[in-house]
């Protein structure tokens, strides 16, 4: 099971959407304000779309497709916050549309679960 998991997290990163990759652009290398971000990462048994370690924020995007399965993913939601994780929900187009308002969302969920790993100096702080 574990080695499906892992082939399926890598074939799920090489096969992104639209909105998936866009979001990653702003996600990836600490871009996000510092924040650490990993894509298609393997938590408990379920693979998201994106997390932030750190804060234990997930950020999942949903398409058409999850009109049919909203009980497995809220059944998905309970099991991950029940292990710490707050789950984020956005759907496709807001993310294709909204960039700048998923992102301030997300930066505002991860910055209230912990305190920055990487605080800037305190001369240096707004």
């Amino acid at each position: 099971m574990e080695r499906l998991n892992v082939d399926r997290a890598r074939t799920l990163r090489r096969n992104t959407t639209d909105a998936e990759r866009l979001l990653w652009r702003h996600l990836r290398d600490r871009r996000l304000s510092g924040w650490k971000f990993r894509r298609q990462h393997e938590i408990d048994r379920y693979i998201v779309d994106f997390v932030c370690p750190d804060a234990r924020v997930i950020v999942e995007l949903d398409g058409g497709q999850h009109l049919q399965q909203v009980e497995r993913d809220e059944e998905r939601t309970r099991r991950l916050a029940a292990i710490g994780y707050r789950v984020l929900g956005f759907w496709n187009d807001d993310v294709l549309k909204n960039t700048d308002a998923v992102l301030e969302v997300i930066l505002e969920a991860v910055a209230r679960a912990v305190p920055h790993p990487n605080p800037l100096p305190k001369g240096e702080r707004e």
